[in-house]
């Protein structure tokens, strides 16, 4: 997708903006800054977009966005219909590659944090005991005194650029600026297949959506993603499949039609096409971790 380009809000006198966001109605645009972004999600439930990676988050998980990567996070509409006094919250904290000044990242010492930097363009997932560590000093950073504020992102920084076991998660690929009117398209395709991804939705009806004809919109919908749209809704449905089978709730069988898709074999091919292993193994394998 062609994001667009937000304009972080930021008092000039600051270092780095640091923040506890709560909403009731979360409706992120796709979009991107020159700030890298190290987010942490406290409450709730939905899927992400960051680069040409879609997958569902969840409470507690922690991602670093390197700068210009766009990314985007959508509530599922069920977290809130299951709690009428639900809502988002997320601790987010913005700051300039050179936030420690111009020279900062050419010191020998601040090496680690330059990889740190380079590999963060492609988004990190930080999970385990190392986000264990790094959520309680998210959460001191917001409202602590500016010199403390600037020791708390830089242990952060730190100890993110020594660990090797975060998770890499786009592809690397240029990302090209939009226009309104792109912004606006994609994000309507997208929010309208969120909510509409457990039935059928056909090329023509999405094409609707989107204002297009269908061949416009296939054509379109391939130039800004990368794939085509039935490679998208896919990556959607199968998001939803493993939260449902990480909560372990529900049978395999239950899940494939809930999501979606309309026979096991498919699911099943679908899944594997995806994940690179099938929902069984997926399931396992998350549960002999826990």
């Amino acid at each position: 997708m062609r994001p667009h380009y937000h304009k972080v809000p930021a008092n000039t006198q600051d270092a780095f903006t640091a923040r506890h966001d709560a909403t009731r109605t979360l409706s992120s645009i796709w979009h991107y800054h020159p700030q890298l972004e190290l987010h942490c999600v406290v409450r709730g439930e939905g899927v992400r977009f960051i680069g040409d990676h879609i997958a569902n988050f969840s409470p507690g998980e922690i991602i670093l966005l390197g700068e210009n990567l766009p990314h985007n996070w959508q509530c599922s509409e069920r977290y809130f219909q299951s709690d009428p006094n639900a809502h988002f919250e997320a601790l987010v904290i913005h700051f300039l590659p050179a936030w420690l000044g111009e020279g900062f990242l050419h010191l020998s010492e601040a090496v680690p944090i330059a990889k740190l930097y380079e590999q963060a363009k492609r988004g990190l997932l930080i999970r385990g005991e190392l986000a264990e560590r790094i959520r309680p000093l998210m959460h001191n950073t917001v409202g602590a005194a500016p010199l403390n504020r600037v020791a708390l992102l830089l242990t952060m920084l730190t100890q993110l650029a020594q660990s090797d076991s975060m998770e890499t998660l786009s592809s690397a690929y240029a990302f090209h600026q939009s226009n309104e009117l792109e912004t606006v398209r994609l994000n309507t395709v997208c929010e309208f297949t969120l909510a509409n991804y457990t039935r059928d939705i056909t090329l023509e009806e999405i094409a609707g959506i989107a204002n297009l004809s269908v061949t416009s919109f296939c054509r379109y919908f391939k130039l800004m993603t990368r794939k085509t749209y039935s490679q998208f809704l896919v990556e959607v449905r199968i998001s939803y499949a493993c939260r449902a089978l990480i909560d372990n709730r529900q049978s395999i069988e239950v899940i494939c039609y809930n999501t979606g898709f309309n026979n096991l074999s498919n699911f099943y091919r679908q899944f594997k096409k995806v994940q690179g292993i099938s929902p069984l193994a997926y399931k396992r394998k998350y549960l002999k971790t826990c």
